[in-house]
């Protein structure tokens, strides 16, 4: 019987998005699991997050340092060290860190996905700052992926 067994180097250079200030390091790629999942890392600069979006797959987030404001189908809520956030597929999501400092999430995306291949692509829509919607869609149609508006705000309030 044979198996498997994957070593992630943590020295390896992550994947760099300055217009949502983000660093991504894929920790598993989905190929590692037989697609069943892909696993990354994230740092989120102060203030910043990801427009809000959705997408097929699900995600499970372990906030490892900082914290976190939430957007999940329109719900806010805050997320800090230790915490475990989960979102399923199909659902409006977005976040942004709230703290003056770097934040980092552990992240579980199933089903898998090419995250090395997305960020890379994205970083280079990205190149020169955050494009409008119509730019975002369509580079997201090919990954099943809609941009549905601007990123969470810190200064947003929880709603529940």
């Amino acid at each position: 019987m044979s198996i498997a067994f994957i070593h992630s180097r943590g020295a390896e250079p992550p994947i760099r998005i300055p217009a949502i200030g983000l660093d991504l390091y894929v920790r598993m790629p989905g190929s590692a699991s037989g697609d069943a999942f892909t696993i990354i890392e994230t740092t989120n600069a102060p203030g910043a997050g990801p427009p809000r979006h959705r997408h097929r797959e699900a995600e499970i987030f372990r906030v490892l340092e900082g914290r976190y404001l939430y957007e999940v189908e329109g719900r806010r809520f805050y997320a800090e060290e230790g915490d475990v956030v989960s979102i399923p597929g199909g659902a409006e999501h977005g976040f942004v860190n709230v703290t003056d400092k770097p934040a980092r999430q552990y992240i579980l995306i199933t089903p898998a996905l090419d995250a090395a291949a997305f960020f890379t692509e994205l970083a280079g829509v990205m190149k020169e700052g955050v494009p409008d919607r119509l730019v975002l869609n369509a580079f997201g149609a090919r990954w099943q992926v809609e941009f549905l508006g601007p990123p969470v705000s810190r200064t947003e309030t929880p709603t529940g």
